[in-house]
């Protein structure tokens, strides 16, 4: 069975994203056109839609690493922060964009709190699993009909027609031909020069 694994993870979130659009539930905050994602970065994102692209990328995570919690998704999402002249630092990512994501994609009855053995958090429910495998089987669909589309458009390479073996092997015949030829000059000299021995020794008897 197809599962997000089987699709490159960068294709899956912006596919991912595209299919939350649609849930009610999941919309950017007011706040969203002009914060940070964390205190390392020095800009705001530049995409318009990068809430749904963070949402998607931590419904994927939960996916993977649940049951997870927001302190190890700001793990996750930080980075090493430009400190001019002085060493760079890690710095976590920013906790209230991910603690806003978990609660809407719970609102949306995509993840739910659980607990196994030590650790608890949040994990996904059916319902995302389902979405996520039927999306993953979707693509791959997509990608096999794009490539057999490529195979078909492609033209034809003609093929050099190298010249045969017989064009090759006419220009030994002709030496062939030319050595017997001079092979067969002597032995007709070598008959006249006996008839002319003959003819000789004729005329002394006479």
């Amino acid at each position: 069975m197809t599962s997000m694994y089987d699709v490159k993870p960068e294709e899956f979130i912006e596919a991912l994203a595209e299919e939350l659009k649609s849930f009610k539930e999941i919309k950017a905050p007011v706040w969203a056109a002009f914060v940070k994602t964390g205190v390392f970065k020095e800009r705001p994102p530049v995409k318009e839609d990068w809430w749904y692209m963070r949402v998607a990328a931590v419904l994927r995570s939960v996916a993977k690493l649940g049951p997870v919690g927001t302190a190890k998704l700001r793990k996750k999402y930080g980075g090493r922060k430009n400190r001019g002249v002085k060493p760079e630092h890690f710095f976590r990512g920013s906790g209230s964009i991910l603690r806003k994501s978990l609660q809407q994609l719970e609102a949306a009855g995509f993840v739910k709190q659980e607990e196994k053995g030590v650790h608890k958090g949040r994990v996904i429910t059916p319902k995302a699993a389902s979405l996520m495998d039927k999306l993953a089987a979707k693509m791959i669909n997509v990608n096999k009909t794009n490539k057999k589309e490529k195979v078909q458009a492609e033209p034809v390479k003609e093929k050099k027609v190298s010249p045969s073996k017989k064009e090759k092997k006419a220009p030994s015949d002709k030496k062939n031909v030319d050595s017997s030829t001079e092979k067969e000059t002597p032995v007709k000299k070598e008959e006249q020069d006996g008839k002319v021995h003959t003819s000789k020794q004729e005329e002394k008897t006479n």
